[in-house]
């Protein structure tokens, strides 16, 4: 199809689009195919927007600029074709829902502070003397031989007592037995 060709309405203007594509549909899919990186359908749905932008336009395809309407239909689809990335570039990435099922899930500020509050209740349960050890050793981080020192026990009773503390937690708060292993 060349520049002096004219699209009209009706059943021309189909025979002349289908010619429009027989004639240049290839050599411009193959441009639109490298500029979408081998995405083959967003390729094809470029050159079927090319050719409604080329049957949207008829006067274009009359100019007497140029012998050939191909330069103006390369023009016209790489375009599309920079406008396209751009507006996948300027969107978030998709996530599907197997992504989703696999991420981990974290905890909030709000879960964080009822987890304390369950556990500071928890612990307010305990005998004062298994208290004391998970203080020492879970609270304030102090070795066995630190706590042994502090409380002037031997560190045996430490190891004891805070293990015997734990099986009592794990009693009190099931939901998080995981936690306190």
């Amino acid at each position: 199809m060349t520049a002096g060709t004219t699209l009209t309405n009706g059943t021309t203007a189909e025979h002349e689009l289908a010619a429009l594509q027989r004639e240049h549909g290839r050599p411009l899919f193959a441009l639109l195919l490298r500029l979408c990186d081998g995405d083959r359908q967003r390729a094809e749905d470029l050159v079927q927007e090319t050719l409604v932008r080329a049957w949207q336009h008829p006067e274009a395809l009359r100019a007497d600029d140029f012998a050939s309407v191909r330069p103006w239909l390369m023009t016209v689809g790489r375009r599309l074709a920079i406008d396209a990335r751009r507006a996948r570039q300027a969107r978030p990435a998709e996530v599907g829902d197997a992504v989703l099922e696999n991420s981990r899930v974290i905890a909030d500020h709000a879960e964080r502070a009822a987890a304390a509050l369950d556990v500071r209740e928890a612990v307010k349960t305990l005998t004062p003397e298994h208290r004391e050890v998970l203080v020492l050793v879970y609270f304030q981080g102090a070795s066995v031989a630190e706590a042994a020192e502090a409380l002037g026990i031997p560190a045996g009773t430490v190891k004891s007592r805070a293990y015997y503390a734990l099986r009592a937690l794990r009693r009190v708060l099931p939901g998080y037995a995981a936690d306190l292993r």
